[in-house]
């Protein structure tokens, strides 16, 4: 059974769902109805790990680890996130980068920038799987499912001020 809690970030409330193996849900709340809040000992430890994790990234610092998760998703969208977690904290990569890397591990066969988009807008793992990383040509700020252009902006520059 899962389990759920409530996280107030500097960016706006989070909310937290997974079971006794993994984290399976982290995405921002922007005023969805509040369901109760778990009791503080029916806490499973992947959903604790991620609070520890996100009190540390909200700090000011990377994580140099991640809460066990379990994204649930196509074929598809897992291997675009697969590739995502692969990106550092401070850094980027753009969608087509993400399609040529899919493209190679499919031995050539086409990869589209814009399935690469709709994986990421599927993403039910925000911040620990990082879509907000994940950018338009030349760099540019493009879509983000988890809470808008605003919002990815703000993470990209607290990852920038954690890696100077």
């Amino acid at each position: 059974m899962d389990s759920h809690l409530y996280y107030d970030s500097p960016l706006g409330r989070l909310f937290l769902s997974g079971n006794d193996e993994a984290l399976t849900e982290l995405r921002f709340d922007d005023g969805g109805e509040r369901q109760p809040q778990e009791e503080a000992g029916a806490i499973p430890a992947p959903i604790a790990s991620t609070v520890k994790w996100l009190d540390l990234y909200f700090s000011g610092r990377c994580p140099a680890w991640r809460p066990p998760i379990r994204p649930a998703g196509s074929a598809f969208s897992r291997a675009v996130w697969e590739i995502m977690l692969t990106i550092p904290c401070g850094s980027t990569m753009t969608y087509g980068e993400i399609a040529n890397r899919l493209s190679m591990r499919r031995g050539g066969a086409p990869v589209a920038a814009q399935a690469v988009g709709g994986a990421c807008g599927r993403n039910p793992i925000v911040l620990i799987v990082p879509c907000h990383r994940v950018v338009g040509k030349n760099g540019s700020l493009t879509g983000y499912s988890g809470g808008g252009i605003a919002r990815k902006a703000k993470l990209l520059q607290l990852e920038k001020k954690m890696t100077e």
